[in-house]
């Protein structure tokens, strides 16, 4: 089912969306080598009680994994790409890490990712620097085309093209979506598409929108834990996230730390 939330709704989605971008820029700010994925997981924990929200993570529990998450953020490292499951492992210097979280406040779910480079001063390796740098920019075309009367194909047309054009395949099984009272809703949103298709845009539409990519394929590869996704290849990967509610004007950002 479609959500379009009214006004009170969406005042609960700002609310929500802040509290995502407040906790990824704090753990951000938090993560140096040596910090373990479970020690992120548990200050994710804290962040969103002291918030005054509620995880949409720790009991999810989707067809496409394997029961229950059991954690409150997604930590994906290297070639782990999506639903990166937290487990012991103490991050180094170089590691491209992903954080993905959601939560839900007063009833409203938001959602985002940043993907970055582990160390003081996040530099990496110019491949992939490269890689974060355009799931931005295709993040970045994607909400610009986000406006009422608009098509989701518009969407995913403006967030392809840029990932294609920098030379990356683009894996179609996972992408943006729908979310509101719910963390996944329809629409889905491809991170390819063609314009003009698909359903149109209208004011109090929230969507997630996600562009990911692997360096070298399109193929992905569950982990036995049954939840984190990796590159087939081994290859890096990179992910990028916003929540955005379309409005009669601009879309909104609604993920951003205030």
């Amino acid at each position: 089912m479609i959500e379009i939330l009214n006004a009170g709704q969406l005042e609960h989605a700002r609310s929500a969306g802040a509290i995502v971008g407040a906790t990824l820029r704090e753990l951000r700010e938090r993560v140096s080598a040596g910090v373990n994925l479970l020690e992120i997981d548990e200050w994710a924990r804290q962040l969103i009680a002291k918030a005054g929200a509620q995880s949409c993570y720790v009991d999810y529990a989707p067809s496409f994994g394997n029961g229950p998450f059991g954690h409150y953020i997604c930590t994906a490292v290297n070639d782990a790409v999506l639903h990166g499951m937290p487990h012991d492992y103490a991050l180094q210097r170089g590691d491209l890490l992903t954080l993905d979280l959601a939560v839900l406040k007063d009833g409203i779910a938001a959602d985002a990712a940043i993907s970055f480079i582990v160390g003081p001063d996040n530099l990496g390796a110019p491949e992939d620097t490269a890689l974060i740098a355009v799931t931005q920019r295709a993040l970045a075309a994607g909400i610009e085309v986000a406006r009422s009367g608009n098509r989701i194909g518009d969407i995913s047309h403006a967030i392809g093209t840029v990932l294609t054009d920098a030379g990356y395949r683009v894996n179609t099984e996972f992408g943006g979506h729908g979310i509101g009272t719910t963390m996944h809703g329809d629409p889905h949103v491809p991170n390819i598409g063609r314009p003009g298709r698909g359903y149109t845009l209208r004011p109090g539409l929230l969507l997630a929108l996600e562009p990911w990519v692997m360096a070298d394929t399109d193929v992905l590869v569950t982990d036995p834990d049954g939840w984190t996704l990796r590159s087939a290849t081994g290859c890096r990967t990179a992910h990028t996230e916003h929540t955005i509610a379309i409005t009669d004007g601009d879309p909104e950002i609604l993920t951003l730390p205030r």
